[in-house]
């Protein structure tokens, strides 16, 4: 015998749209719980799938919030994904500038892309015929590049006023888990003439923006380089002019006591920092990016380039002015591996707690440490190693 709730949630394909209405309204609160949806054999993702597609912005709000909470559980998320129909209508749904529920639909696609078929986005092509395009503002007519451009041009609500497209950071970074995804990011586009990731670095001192924003930028650029053979053509590639990006958030004012020489040696935009300039003041970004500092140091060339660069004494003016244990822990690592196979450079001790003391988070589950001494370990067989955002 079906339950009060499950028989509720069979309410969600009713003939009647107000039957289906007041089902949906009434089963919102409950979407934490996947169980009571399991009724029927899945049924109800059919249906809410369907009423995410009605014109009622009430309707397509509460079912795409339940579809989003229901992404918790894998089963469920791979219901989901696997429709390549629902997938289409989906994206291109977010790239409509009068969706009033883009930002939503950007949270149910970003947790969808802890599924590993997500990787199928790169192939949606063809605009959904339920959907209309600005084609004066997207360009292309690959979905993916389209997702771009939302997030890039639309952030503070400047292409859809209903949406700033925060949330589809997070979706980017877990497309970069994929080699697929790192090679999109790094790879100059046909139809604009610019490289993905650098679009996205701007973001990386947009302090007055979401963390939501910020966090996924910054683990998209630490999954992209997570191909070691690329590193050296990224960190010298003027166009892109990486290593500043990864710099800045970690960089302050207050760090003043790096010498003339190798302040000069700095990339341009850390010489004579203004003295308003401040760190990420998110502790878990800053870590971030010394992961990817980490992972550029996989390379002896990279770890060259970086030390004419002068990182090494801007990440000791850092350690000296920060008081955070996971930054100090992965501090010392990023010492240890920058100056490996130097003995000529001196390094000064910086004391830190023992890593059994310092635990990563369980989103920063990478060892990059590990994966930087091992230089020759293929890529293919890391894909699923690369940090996910939750």
């Amino acid at each position: 015998m079906p339950t009060q709730i499950e028989e509720l949630v069979s309410f969600l394909h009713s003939d009647q749209p107000a039957v289906r209405q007041i089902a949906l309204e009434n089963l919102v609160g409950f979407s934490t719980n996947p169980s009571i949806f399991k009724y029927d054999n899945y049924r109800s993702v059919t249906d809410l799938k369907k009423l995410s597609q009605e014109n009622s912005q009430i309707l397509v709000r509460q079912s795409v919030t339940i579809l989003a909470n229901l992404c918790d559980d894998p089963v469920f998320r791979k219901l989901i994904v696997q429709d390549e129909d629902y997938m289409s209508y989906l994206v291109w749904k977010i790239c409509d500038l009068q969706n009033t529920s883009a930002d939503i639909m950007s949270i149910l696609l970003s947790n969808l892309s802890k599924d590993d078929s997500i990787i199928k986005v790169f192939d949606i092509v063809k605009v959904n015929s339920l959907v209309k395009i600005d084609k004066q503002v997207f360009k292309s007519e690959r979905a993916i590049d389209c997702l771009m451009d939302c997030f890039v041009k639309g952030y503070d609500r400047k292409l859809n006023k209903f949406a700033n497209f925060d949330y589809l950071a997070y979706f980017f970074a877990d497309i970069s888990r994929f080699r697929k995804g790192r090679e999109y990011f790094i790879t100059k586009q046909d139809y604009d003439h610019v490289i993905p990731l650098q679009k996205l670095l701007v973001f990386t001192e947009k302090y007055d923006e979401a963390k939501t924003r910020r966090e996924g930028v910054a683990y998209t650029i630490k999954n992209s380089l997570f191909d070691s053979e690329k590193h050296e053509s990224l960190l010298t590639n003027e166009e892109l002019n990486l290593l500043p990006y990864i710099l800045l958030p970690i960089a302050s004012a207050k760090d003043s006591e790096i010498d003339d020489e190798d302040m000069f040696n700095l990339p341009e935009e850390l010489q004579l920092l203004p003295e308003d300039k401040q760190r990420d003041p998110s502790n878990e970004i800053i870590c971030v990016y010394l992961e990817s500092i980490l992972l550029l140091c996989t390379t002896k060339a990279a770890r060259e380039y970086m030390r004419s660069k002068s990182v090494y004494p801007l990440i000791r003016e850092m350690h000296k002015n920060v008081e955070n244990d996971d930054i100090d822990e992965l501090t010392v690592r990023v010492v240890n591996m920058l100056m490996r196979g130097d003995p000529n450079t001196p390094v000064e001790e910086m004391p830190v707690k023992s890593a059994e003391d310092l635990p990563l988070e369980e989103d920063d589950a990478i060892d990059a440490n590990t994966e930087a001494e091992k230089e020759d370990e293929s890529d293919d067989e890391d894909d699923e190693a690369i940090v996910e955002v939750a």
